[in-house]
């Protein structure tokens, strides 16, 4: 009927994107546990956290100690938004940077008051000096499928952002759903898009699951040829600038969905669930997954 890998990679991005809009602070030890129990659980990618300012996203503060005291397991992205953020990760001795851009200029005016336009101009030199360093370099399209201020996206703009990424040397496209508002048919159709377009480079979905429909998305995407996800141990996150956003698709639900139709990741649902468990008292809200209430209820 259709062709599906044999294998996917999860990327596990609960520590950064997962934990950024948390309204309580939490620990630096308890997220470096939660971080050595995803390891633990055969996560060998991993999102740690954000060389953001301080000022404006709190629980990232303790970036630079996340990444000095997390044993080297794979490949570790840190986010850092703009030139000051890259000085700090290299600093910090981070190999694997992801540099960040919306498709739509209101949600980067929003969120760096910079249009689409100027945000690349600004990174351009940036990525330039990452790949001098030889660094891995990881970009991030926000708002690939829609925007919460200007609506649906065209998939000729969203195209046109990762054939900049493409032709200054990054070594992955990260394409995201921003606000969850995307469907099997739109997620099926840009990754066919970008498949064609990008043979050679890594090739990431991420979808929020806003309306329920990640696991649907990831299924269209993985029929497009897609191998690798970006998900969220607990469904963990949001967006501060994407209203009405929920969290990441849930790792847990992702990893059984790949297995249960055959499709081999590496990593251990129960063990997620444990990870899931070291956070979830210091979190504002409870892990509602569809795993994780199985975890917990056999815990009983």
């Amino acid at each position: 009927m259709f062709s599906l890998p044999n294998n996917a990679t999860i990327i596990e991005v609960g520590p950064r994107d997962g934990l950024q809009n948390e309204k309580n602070a939490i620990a630096t030890d308890v997220k470096l546990n939660f971080i050595k129990a995803l390891q633990d659980a055969g996560i060998s990618e991993m999102e740690l956290t954000s060389f953001v300012s301080p000022k404006w996203v709190p629980q990232m503060a303790d970036a630079e100690m996340i990444v000095k005291s997390t044993t080297k397991v794979g490949r570790q992205f840190v986010l850092a938004p703009n030139a000051t953020g890259v000085e700090r990760a290299m600093e910090a001795s981070a190999e694997a940077i992801a540099v960040f851009v919306g498709v739509s200029n209101s949600f980067n005016k929003k969120n760096i008051n910079k249009n689409t336009a100027e945000a690349m101009a600004r990174l351009a030199p940036v990525v330039a000096k990452l790949k001098d360093e030889g660094k891995f370099v990881r970009a991030c399209i926000s708002t690939a499928f829609y925007c919460p201020y200007e609506g649906k996206m065209e998939i000729e703009d969203t195209v046109a952002l990762c054939k900049i990424f493409a032709s200054w040397g990054v070594d992955e496209l990260s394409v995201a759903d921003t606000i969850g508002m995307a469907n099997p048919v739109e997620s099926y159709t840009l990754f066919k898009r970008l498949k064609k377009e990008f043979p050679e480079l890594l090739l990431t979905a991420h979808f929020h699951d806003t309306r329920k429909m990640a696991l649907a998305n990831i299924f269209a995407a993985l029929q497009a040829g897609i191998d690798r996800f970006d998900t969220s141990t607990g469904g963990l996150g949001g967006c501060p600038f994407a209203k009405g956003a929920t969290g990441n698709v849930a790792t847990e639900d992702v990893v059984h969905m790949l297995e249960s139709i055959g499709i081999h990741t590496g990593v251990d649902i129960d063990k997620i669930c444990q990870a899931a468990a070291i956070v979830e008292p210091f979190l504002s809200k409870s892990i509602d997954s569809g795993q994780y209430r199985l975890f917990t209820q056999k815990q009983k």
